[in-house]
């Protein structure tokens, strides 16, 4: 039998029985749909997190007290080591390939503005933050410039705060209270969003070592480099190493720079994309079963037939094409038609969920695909081999 007619036939022979072809493919439809869909949830979750991450530029070290013991342990819970101070801050600002930087202290505290109060996320740091961590004042100024050992009381609010606090006036020369102490506004940030539910826009800026004294630290709790990106970020990691550990004498911190933060986080987000995609892959093993039992079952219904084939001069290779390919057929059509379910769903809940981000993953909507055709060889084999070793007499007797 010619190839094109052995395809008509399947074809044919699974068009006869709409319902039960239906039936049959349903399964494998919804294990399709149900992996495109939850494989575009964990693609757009991936390059969400990885945009959030980037966000702040690139081209960043960060420096953290404690080193990462093998034990799991930091050393910023030893008494022993020396605390990451704004010296050191001012020390690093000067290695070669350094641009600018940042050092970071975080707290919450009771804000006061008027006759309005609220608790917030404050933060303290340095003139820098704008060339680092790439955000912009939108009125007024940011901290300003070399005032590290005894700054003036400045506060710059984020764009939330401040309308929370002044409502549509302007804040610029108002002052407030943080903690004890009164602070002069001179600048209001643009609005950057969450950073993973980190509301930068419900934040407020002031000078690092004011924050030190407001929540009675002694060491800063992070620094952030930006480096040249023409310098090698190893190069650049060698030099901060050298310097911090001439000044406290061992390595007492913690060095991560954003490529390594980048990388750890891809990795962590292509398992859980693929952790995502073998759920969805368990629809696809019901959906196998539904088309072998069809398939056995098919066998059983049409004895005579291939009794007749056979004695009709038909090969037993000819009638194990002719099973094979309706199985075939059967999972093509599945497949098809469950990748263009889950399409539709994706783009519906790009359109009625924004704030959900999604992103077809192509890569596993043509493995999804692949994989259904192979279910239809995999659970076509066994029927088709049985019904290639029926014999044209028993078969025909069995009429």
């Amino acid at each position: 039998m010619r190839a094109p007619d052995l395809i008509l036939l399947s074809f044919r022979t699974v068009t006869s029985q709409k319902l039960r072809s239906s039936l049959t493919a349903l399964g494998l439809i919804i294990g399709i749909a149900a992996l495109v869909i939850l494989t575009s949830i964990g693609r757009g979750i991936h390059i969400f997190v990885l945009a959030e991450f980037t966000q702040f530029g690139t081209n960043l070290v960060s420096i953290t007290p404690g080193k990462k013991s093998t034990f799991g342990l930091s050393g910023a819970t030893i008494s022993t080591v020396r605390p990451l101070g704004l010296a050191d801050a001012v020390s690093l600002g000067k290695l070669e390939n350094i641009i600018a930087v940042v050092p970071v202290v975080q707290g919450n505290a009771r804000i006061e503005a008027e006759n309005k109060q609220r608790r917030t996320t404050v933060l303290g740091v340095g003139a820098a933050v704008p060339e680092v961590w790439k955000i912009k004042t939108i009125s007024g100024r940011f901290l300003p410039a070399g005032e590290q050992g005894n700054p003036r009381a400045f506060a710059v609010l984020g764009n939330k705060l401040a309308s929370e606090l002044f409502g549509a006036h302007s804040p610029l020369g108002k002052r407030i209270r943080i903690g004890s102490d009164r602070y002069r506004v001179i600048g209001v940030m643009e609005k950057k969003g969450q950073l993973l539910g980190f509301d930068m826009d419900d934040t407020l800026y002031i000078p690092a070592s004011k924050a030190l004294e407001l929540f009675d630290r002694e060491s800063l709790m992070e620094i952030d480099l930006l480096y040249k990106g023409s310098a090698s970020v190893t190069t650049v990691q060698k030099a901060i190493k050298r310097l911090l550990i001439s000044r406290h004498g061992t390595e007492d911190f913690t060095l991560v720079t954003q490529n390594q933060m980048l990388e750890k986080m891809d990795s962590i987000l292509n398992i859980l994309t693929l952790a995502v995609a073998a759920l969805g892959g368990v629809s696809l093993l019901v959906g196998s079963v539904g088309i072998l039992t069809i398939m056995t079952i098919a066998v059983s219904e049409r004895i005579s037939e291939i009794g007749l084939l056979r004695a009709l001069g038909a090969e037993r290779r000819t009638i194990f094409q002719l099973f094979l390919c309706e199985a075939l057929a059967l999972s093509s059509a599945g497949g098809i038609c469950g990748v263009l379910l889950g399409m539709s769903i994706v783009q519906i809940l790009d359109a009625a969920l924004p704030a959900l981000p999604v992103q077809m993953a192509w890569a596993y909507v043509i493995m999804a695909f692949l994989v259904s055709l192979l279910i239809g060889i995999v659970a076509g084999v066994a029927p088709a081999m049985k019904a290639a070793r029926l014999e044209p007499l028993e078969a025909l007797r069995t009429e």
